[in-house]
């Protein structure tokens, strides 16, 4: 039984570690806290389902659409709006996110509509055999899927010349500037891969979970409580943190209340602000 518990926290936990690594990504390299993150994760929900449903693409494709789609709509909000704020007070990045938030979820509930919509795969109703217990293979997918990301991003980041640019504008963009990285296209890049993670995210939730304008609100604090724990910055950590907080809270959930469920991650996130605000990494990627 206990099994089950723990691959359903699992789970929940690689869709967090989706989104918090694009979450740590963007705050990492170019230091910049998108409170409007969430709202990415849904757009990908959004698009998945408009590709799959509407337009009758494969559940695979129609992903990879999202995460193009959603990619590219991550580098607009990056040029049309952060570029203009980059050597602002973090206080107006934060105001500035806060507003793309409410905007991106106002405008789908206009384009898409508030009803909640299903997406509607075969691996929705394969049921499959791991360990003694029963899962569909949607939800073994997320976790498949998810990790399989996780890893080619932390390849990207710490093994190749785009990943090396990147660490090098997060440790000193003015040095790096004069090393002839350019940093415009360094911005261009960690918007569209941490959009394309969050996409990512959504689209392999949306055949589980309903489909609305505010379906990122709620799991927003779930990812930036796993970047937290992590530290702030830290990619390599999202992978612990995202799975340790998802079975945590299957196991609450069943072994001492729903209840209390939600109220686990806000307590991580106070204790972690209080006693080590640089997280169990230190902030290192």
């Amino acid at each position: 039984m206990i099994v089950g518990h723990i691959i359903n926290g699992l789970v929940t936990g690689s869709t967090y570690v989706l989104i918090a690594s694009g979450l740590a990504l963007v705050f990492g390299i170019l230091r910049i806290v998108n409170l409007a993150h969430g709202e990415i994760y849904m757009l990908g929900a959004v698009v998945s389902y408009i590709a799959a449903v509407t337009f009758g693409l494969n559940f695979w494709l129609a992903m990879l659409v999202s995460m193009i789609v959603v990619g590219i709509i991550g580098v607009l909000m990056e040029k049309v709006f952060f570029k203009k704020i980059r050597n602002a007070p973090y206080s107006s990045m934060l105001i500035l996110s806060i507003g793309l938030a409410f905007f991106l979820q106002h405008l789908v509930q206009i384009l898409f509509g508030a009803e909640p919509r299903a997406i509607r795969t075969a691996m929705s109703t394969q049921i499959i055999r791991v360990f003694g217990t029963s899962i569909t293979l949607q939800r073994l997918m997320i976790v498949i899927v998810g990790m399989a990301l996780m890893v080619g991003l932390i390849f990207l980041i710490n093994k190749t010349t785009v990943g090396k640019t990147m660490r090098a504008t997060s440790q000193d963009r003015d040095a790096a500037m004069l090393m002839g990285i350019n940093i415009n296209r360094v911005y261009t890049m960690t918007f569209f891969i941490g959009s394309a993670m969050a996409a990512a995210a959504g689209s392999l939730i949306a055949p589980i979970l309903l489909v609305f304008p505010t379906m990122g609100a709620d799991l927003f604090i779930k990812a930036f409580t796993v970047v937290v724990l992590a530290g702030l910055g830290s990619v390599s950590g999202i992978i612990f943190a995202g799975l340790f907080i998802g079975v945590a809270e299957s196991l609450i959930a069943v072994y001492i209340s729903t209840a209390y469920r939600d109220t686990f991650a806000f307590l991580i996130l106070i204790f972690m602000l209080l006693l080590k605000p640089s997280g169990l990494m230190g902030g290192k990627n």
